[in-house]
């Protein structure tokens, strides 16, 4: 088979790719992670959106229903709208993430590249299992893997003339629940089989990277073809993330655009600014790992999209690269982390 990467609108070189996000979402539902908002401003919340409001949505995201959904007209519009000026400042191909329990939408991918000339890569897996569906939680591991075996290669279940091209994001809590353990292990196997790229969300403890990690490599998994996610959120010691980084995969800093001062998600931790995570992005290169390391966004909710105040899928190339490069990092090196990195990490030849 030749190489290639598998978009939603068929298959591409991977030199065709360009700047690539490898972290996004187009079209989700996350109100499973619906939060309480804070009683004294709770009334904010029940204006949709506003300019009185919009600051309030930006630091309590989780607290509007509304904000959670990036699957109904509204945000479907104001995601083509973006996605086309990622196209206009530069962009080339944007990795869509959502499986199931996520409501991907394939048919909206092909859409939206289609209407932009951005290439779109959908993923196949699973999220956590508290958003399963029934037809999927009590699976077998056997089942798990024909599913994402099935959508790599032949077709995904809701679209059958697309196929995926990665797999992931497969996703997991703290501990790591029974089903999730299987599609990891799954995904290792799989991996094994197709040399397909693969995707992971751990929970936010930091040593759910490394025990993701061992179930993966001790399935037959590569180490060089997988991705570990929102590690901004995750290891955020230097010195925690360089061991990571020894395991040979992927650091993946998808956070870009998200500085608040409360992380609903988890009250306890601070997280970073676009600063700080750019200054982890140069340890690693210090240390010579600029060849796995990947930036993306992780867009999931409206507030982040530009028709409701937010920056959009354009925000890296805006507004972080160039101060990258005012940080001393080389256009070499940022078109290997942006270009090179996501096309080695998405080519197949199954």
């Amino acid at each position: 088979m030749t190489t290639r990467v598998q978009t939603v609108n068929g298959d591409v070189s991977p030199s065709a790719l360009g700047l690539t996000l490898t972290h996004e979402h187009l079209h989700m539902k996350f109100t499973h992670f619906y939060r309480q908002p804070p009683k004294q401003i709770a009334d904010k919340f029940q204006l949709g959106f506003s300019l009185e409001n919009v600051g309030f949505l930006r630091q309590y995201p989780y607290s509007s229903q509304c904000n959670l959904l990036l699957n109904d007209p509204e945000s479907q519009q104001a995601v083509l709208n973006d996605v086309k000026a990622f196209k206009t400042f530069g962009g080339g191909t944007i990795v869509e993430n959502s499986t199931v329990g996520l409501e991907r939408n394939i048919e909206f991918l092909k859409n939206v590249s289609s209407n932009t000339g951005v290439h779109v890569v959908a993923g196949t897996g699973f999220y956590i299992a508290d958003t399963q569906p029934d037809s999927s939680i009590n699976n077998t591991k056997e089942e798990l893997y024909n599913h994402m075996l099935k959508e790599l290669t032949e077709g995904c279940v809701d679209y059958q003339s697309v196929k995926a091209g990665f797999v992931g994001e497969i996703a997991s809590v703290w501990p790591i629940k029974d089903f999730e353990r299987k599609v990891i292990t799954a995904s290792g196997e799989l991996q094994a089989q197709l040399n397909c790229g693969v995707s992971f969300h751990p929970h936010r403890d930091p040593e759910a990277p490394f025990e993701i990690m061992r179930l993966y490599l001790e399935a037959g998994g590569r180490a060089d073809k997988v991705v570990m996610s929102h590690l901004d959120r995750t290891l955020l010691q230097t010195e925690k993330l360089l061991e990571f980084a020894d395991l040979g995969g992927y650091c993946q800093f998808d956070l870009f655009g998200t500085e608040v001062s409360y992380y609903q998600l988890n009250e306890t931790f601070d997280m970073p600014s676009d600063s700080q995570r750019m200054e982890k992005i140069q340890a690693l290169i210090k240390e010579g790992r600029e060849d796995k390391i990947l930036m993306s966004h992780d867009i999931h909710t409206k507030h982040r999209l530009i028709k409701f105040g937010g920056h959009g899928y354009s925000h890296i190339i805006n507004n972080v690269l160039p101060r990258m490069k005012a940080k001393g990092i080389s256009q070499a090196t940022i078109d290997k982390i942006t270009v090179e990195n996501p096309a080695n990490w998405l080519t197949v030849n199954f």
